[in-house]
């Protein structure tokens, strides 16, 4: 009896190994392709989601985007980090460039790369990490990927923000809850070329527990011929969002301004934001929500044109399927409803009508019915 007792006793008080820190991958690879077909009730005759870089194209099915990617994470292990995306489709054919600044050198190559960099983690410190090359925009909470975002379609504020940036980065980990970026880019569109002058960003990001996180990025830099400081554009981004087991809420904030070179030196402005509420329904189904505005208001952004202001209310509804397979295959579809509301000197969506020959007409109002079929696929190899 004691011999049994003494026996628990011991086994009682042995402690559970302590856990090895998993190295990542050494390799990561995949690819995907993005069908969609959004139905306007405008019909307009040239199949044309006015003023959209992405998903522009409606009533007809359309492959948005087609890619495939490589990765390399850098690590202790391993250092030297890299990054390769090819990438085709609607969504890849005017998401970078700009409506006031002539196009990059090779921007026609450029426009099939994603992120394509690479990167070291520095033995300094916590370990700082730095990237150069085309890496994620530091702004902005949706991707340019559809199938990395809760909602099939973008926001305004997404469209009219960086998807990508063309440059150098460097992040560090002040603390297990904060995060420091700082870099320079080539200017507000990575595909535009303003002129000469780098553009500087940065970003803290912040942990505030394990359900709330906090960023704030700062971009500034001329985004016009004339490099004067008085003519730099400086664009604020905030994001806060909370995830609570099976709903996620956040809400991104935007605003920027620029004076602009011409005869008055008139200063333009831009405000955004949205509220995007996702709900893990059950299972593989989900739904979101997102109200959202956006608000140019002297035509810089949208339009690419002074005078031609625009303000855009929208609201976007999106249910979702997510069907797993071996492999780290995956099939997503969304059934997406979406009502945008665009008022102002540029505003208005394209309908069957024309105001003159040749020129099509506009409606303030437009309802898009939409489904999209993603396949993705994603593996790893050590």
């Amino acid at each position: 009896m004691m011999r049994l007792f003494l026996a628990a006793a011991a086994a009682a008080t042995v402690l559970p190994a302590p856990a090895v820190a998993q190295e990542p991958p050494a390799l990561q690879y995949g690819g995907f392709v993005d069908a969609a077909y959004l139905n306007s009730t405008n019909d307009p005759a040239n199949h044309l989601f006015r003023n959209r870089g992405t998903t522009p194209r409606v009533d007809e099915w359309d492959v948005n985007m087609a890619g495939a990617w490589l990765r390399k994470p850098a690590s202790e292990r391993s250092r030297f980090g890299v990054e390769l995306t090819v990438q085709a489709g609607e969504d890849s054919k005017i998401f970078g460039f700009s409506a006031t600044a002539p196009n990059i050198g090779g921007a026609d190559v450029l426009t099939h790369l994603g992120p394509a960099n690479v990167s070291y983690l520095a033995p300094v410190g916590k370990g700082m990490t730095i990237q150069g090359g085309i890496f994620s925009s530091l702004i902005g909470y949706d991707s340019l990927y559809a199938k990395d975002n809760f909602a099939y379609t973008r926001p305004w504020c997404a469209d009219y923000t960086p998807y990508l940036m063309l440059g150098v980065n460097a992040s560090y980990p002040v603390s297990d809850r904060l995060t420091a970026t700082v870099g320079a880019v080539n200017g507000y569109w990575h595909l535009a070329h303003a002129n000469d002058a780098p553009s500087v960003v940065g970003q803290l990001a912040y942990k505030v527990n394990d359900r709330v996180s906090v960023k704030e990025t700062l971009l500034t830099g001329s985004h016009q011929p004339n490099t004067a400081l008085e003519f730099w554009r400086t664009l604020s981004d905030t994001i806060v969002e909370r995830k609570a087991g099976a709903l996620t809420t956040a809400f991104e904030y935007q605003l920027a301004s620029e004076t602009v070179d011409t005869p008055g030196t008139p200063r333009a402005v831009w405000m955004s934001a949205q509220l995007p509420i996702h709900w893990a329904v059950r299972g593989p189904w989900s739904v979101t929500v997102r109200p959202e505005f956006a608000w140019d208001r002297d035509g810089r952004w949208i339009a690419g044109r002074l005078g031609a202001d625009q303000s855009v209310r929208a609201f976007t509804t999106t249910l979702e399927y997510r069907a797993a397979a071996r492999a780290g295959a995956q099939a997503i579809v969304r059934a997406e409803h979406r009502y945008d509301d665009s008022r102002g000197a540029a505003g208005g969506f394209f309908n069957d009508g024309e105001t003159a020959p040749g020129i099509a007409g506009l409606t303030p109002g437009q309802h898009l019915f939409t489904i999209g079929i993603i396949l993705t696929s994603d593996s790893s190899a050590r």
